[in-house]
């Protein structure tokens, strides 16, 4: 049978039907070497972050699939990719992430899988020329901001076809597919029960999802495709990144995330019961309730002489107390000693999270939806963020709403935009709908 010429091309081509059936996530796999898509066995190296091992495999698809999709958001890049087990018929669903600050390394993982699939049909194929040529192709299915931002550079770099899908459906779409294909993916969080999972269900809407990336985005779903931004907030992932780049050593999220976990912002933030000397009951509030983000800090330094330095137009350093520092760098604002790295890191973990926690309830109650799922690379399955989401919500809502969590928290808008080259009808229970 004849391709289609350039003038019939139809707009998602070589578009299948995904087979999730029998699909699981693999748990506690030790890392191993990415294959390629289409490929058994491909020894692809790269700088990717798969900090979670956390691929699904879906034991009962066996079509090749000639695409790969990529979500570039401010500070990550979230990438998909098929591949073909070795000890089975099926294949499995693959996840990792890089730091947009080193692009080129997504782009030379990338160039590697787009060249391993290539690589894996036979010149010698029976099939005809064209038919050979067409298998080769690749295509990369791209969305988020970076999307744009690099569109010239993949098409020159990658020599591939790239179909940019828009950010905000995208997310919708990759969740309703986790929520309703995949077992074991969605969760609740408390500190007695830090996984309680959520049977997948068909009748999912409406919910409001809070995906936080560098910024937060709260988006209103009320049925397949059909969502609005319903709000927002600017102190996000990035918020807490940029800070704590600021105010501590720490050289990746990763590494800001292991400081808070091992902080007390008890020695930074005041407390309830620092003002109260214990409990204030009448309104609600444990003595261990945060009252004031960083308040304890410029009291203590205070008392202690210690000044922060800051830059003035010269670009000389001034602490708070008029001393000049000249030919200093123009910024040094490093803790002194009193103030640990990873308490610093714990109590704006909190600020940020607390205040995206309740912007969400808020949002929730305006338009009464009793579900909430948190997505984006911020959560990062850290289970002091959880908490204090779940905290947030539990307490404003009294409990009647509830905090949903995913385990690819980062990857519904790449999930999203590699399942828009699904045909009409896929899945097990429709979780997409329609297709263009």
């Amino acid at each position: 049978m004849p391709m289609p010429s350039s003038s019939r091309r139809i707009p998602y081509p070589g578009a299948i039907r995904i087979n999730v059936q029998g699909a699981f996530i693999v748990d506690d796999e030790p890392s191993r070497p990415p294959s390629s898509i289409g490929l058994r066995t491909a020894d692809i190296n790269g700088n990717g972050k798969n900090t979670h091992n956390r691929d699904i495999v879906l034991p009962h698809h066996t079509a090749d699939v000639s695409h790969i999709a990529v979500d570039i958001g401010g500070s990550l890049a979230k990438l998909v990719y098929f591949t073909r087990d070795d000890d089975s018929m099926g294949g499995r669903l693959n996840f990792t992430m890089f730091e947009t600050e080193n692009i080129e390394d997504l782009f030379a993982f990338m160039s590697k899988l787009i060249s391993a699939k290539r690589q894996s049909i036979s010149d010698g194929s029976a099939e005809t020329e064209a038919a050979t040529t067409e298998k080769k192709k690749v295509y990369i299915m791209a969305t988020g901001g970076g999307a744009y931002k690099f569109y010239d550079r993949m098409r020159k770099e990658l020599d591939v076809e790239i179909w940019r899908e828009d950010e905000m459906e995208c997310l919708i779409v990759g969740l309703d597919f986790f929520i309703t294909e995949i077992p074991t993916e969605v969760f609740t969080y408390s500190e007695q029960n830090p996984m309680s999972f959520v049977e997948a269900k068909p009748d999912i809407y409406p919910y409001l999802l809070v995906n936080i990336g560098s910024g937060v985005s709260m988006i209103m779903v009320s049925g397949p495709r059909q969502f609005k931004r319903i709000g927002g907030s600017s102190l996000g992932g990035g918020t807490l990144w940029g800070l704590l780049s600021l105010l501590t050593g720490a050289k990746s999220f990763d590494e800001m995330l292991d400081m808070a976990a091992k902080g007390d912002n008890t020695n930074v933030d005041m407390l309830v019961g620092d003002i109260y000397g214990s409990d204030y009951g009448r309104i609600g509030l444990k003595s261990s309730t945060i009252a004031s983000s960083f308040g304890k800090v410029f009291k203590k330094r205070l008392e202690s002489g210690d000044g922060v330095q800051i830059s003035d137009q010269t670009g000389n350093s001034v602490d708070l107390y008029g001393a000049r520092h000249e030919g200093e760098d123009a910024v040094n604002i490093a803790p002194p000693a009193r103030f640990r790295a990873e308490d610093i890191s714990r109590s704006l973990l909190y600020a940020v999270s607390n205040n995206i926690g309740q912007i969400a309830y808020l949002q929730a109650q305006r338009y009464n939806l009793e579900h909430i799922y948190f997505g984006g690379s911020f959560i990062r399955g850290h289970p002091q963020t959880m908490n204090t989401l779940s905290y947030a919500i539990k307490f404003w809502s009294n409990g009647d709403k509830k905090a949903y969590f995913l385990r690819h928290e980062g990857y519904l808008g790449a999930v999203g935009a590699f399942l828009k080259r699904q045909p009409t009808g896929w899945g097990r229970r429709n979780s997409m709908e329609e297709k263009r």
